[in-house]
């Protein structure tokens, strides 16, 4: 059985987190806390380890030193880096709660888009088909994709697949979700229709951690933003403090580069 060890009010928490590549620490020391109901932004220069860090909650990596805790469970510690791997039942019961958008769609190339999303309903969560595929349609309807049902990946923009992901991750109905850089694969005409739906998310109230480079949508979304900069995060606060009067250099710097390359 899962191991409840958290906080009636925190939905991941990560504490002394470290993760290594080989010789390269991509994790230093990491502490973080995201509450039930925010939207946490986390941003930083390639390979600062924020995509790093957005897995380990769903223990998509494991961690070398620390401890993390997802929906009051214990994913992640000291018995399980001994062990050198995580609990399937524990996993399983964490992946459950946590959805996963990736920068590339990942979307069975043989389904539907209906298909796609009812899979998991049907397959994992047990649910009848004719329930699952009713839930599919709803979600893709919130989407704006009902039109899109029975068309295939291949058929589809990125933004649509995009999308499709995204939906497929909410038909689990998940506590929470988790977004490594969703909108990094997509055109930029593409960008803002997957924009829109995060908005949508993030104003029904569902807890979300964003890893993302868009500094206009994190400052229109986010609760809180994390910095990251060399495996460590270097500052957080409400978005109007880290955009505005950021406290470390290193942020400056890197929001000067952001705003001077999208002025290009």
């Amino acid at each position: 059985m899962a191991e409840s060890a958290g906080s009636a009010t925190h939905m991941i928490e990560a504490h002394g987190v470290c993760k290594s590549f080989g010789e390269t620490e991509v994790l230093k020391n990491v502490d973080l806390t995201v509450n039930r109901g925010e939207v946490v932004v986390v941003i930083g220069p390639s390979g600062s380890g924020k995509t790093t860090l957005i897995r380990t909650f769903n223990g998509l990596e494991t961690i070398n030193a620390g401890r993390i805790v997802v929906d009051d469970i214990t994913l992640q510690d000291a018995t399980t880096i001994k062990r050198g791997r995580i609990d399937r039942n524990v996993l399983k019961s964490v992946r459950l709660e946590l959805g996963m958008v990736f920068q590339r769609f990942n979307l069975f190339p043989t389904l539907t888009a209906l298909e796609n999303v009812m899979q998991g309903p049907y397959r994992v969560r047990g649910l009848p088909k004719q329930e699952a595929a009713a839930r599919a349609e709803a979600l893709l309807a919130r989407m704006n994709l009902a039109m899109k049902a029975s068309s295939y990946p291949h058929e589809l923009s990125g933004g649509q697949q995009q999308r499709v992901a995204i939906a497929r991750a909410l038909a689990m109905q998940p506590r929470a979700m988790l977004f490594d850089e969703a909108t990094s694969a997509l055109d930029p005409e593409l960008i803002g229709e997957v924009l829109d739906v995060m908005r949508n998310l993030a104003a029904d109230g569902m807890t979300m951690v964003i890893v993302t480079h868009e500094m206009a949508f994190a400052a229109q979304v986010a609760d809180r933003v994390v910095v990251m900069d060399a495996g460590r995060i270097i500052e957080q606060g409400p978005p109007d403090v880290i955009f505005k009067s950021p406290a470390q250099e290193r942020t400056r710097s890197f929001l000067r580069a952001v705003i001077d390359r999208k002025a290009e």
